[in-house]
């Protein structure tokens, strides 16, 4: 179960990191993409929050403080899929891609949830991490 937890971990974080990446290379575009959807400043909020998914991203991969991780991820899904996938503001086929997005960051928030529940409830019994969870509710 280990291994498999394991194998789940990193094809979880993939997609976190190749978000991380747009973040990182493509600011300019994904900040007045941001601004377009009213987050302003936009390109502080674009690299802060590349930030914030890099650092859950390799919390949850390496196995540190995974509890943290996942709530970093799931403040920045929640908060991506409210203030940049509003899609009930759209009309039309924009209003059909942002209720994509917006599913898809609330589905990705539910899992992150749900894994972190999973952490919290075994704590330092999962295997192959280099911590257990920083916080023990």
């Amino acid at each position: 179960m280990d291994v498999l937890f394991l194998i789940g971990r990193i094809l979880f974080v993939l997609l976190f990191f190749g978000s991380a990446m747009g973040h990182f290379t493509q600011t300019d575009s994904m900040a007045g993409y941001a601004e377009s959807r009213g987050v302003r400043p936009a390109r502080p909020a674009v690299l802060i929050t590349g930030a914030q998914i890099v650092v859950g991203a390799l919390l949850v991969l390496f196995g540190i403080w995974m509890d943290v991780g996942f709530i970093l991820l799931v403040i920045f899904l929640l908060s991506t899929a409210f203030l940049i996938h509003s899609f009930w503001r759209d009309s039309g086929e924009t209003r059909f891609n942002e209720q994509i997005q917006f599913m898809k960051d609330l589905a990705l928030a539910g899992a992150s949830l749900a894994l972190l529940a999973a952490v919290w409830m075994l704590g330092d019994d999962l295997g192959l991490t280099i911590t257990g969870p920083l916080f023990n509710p």
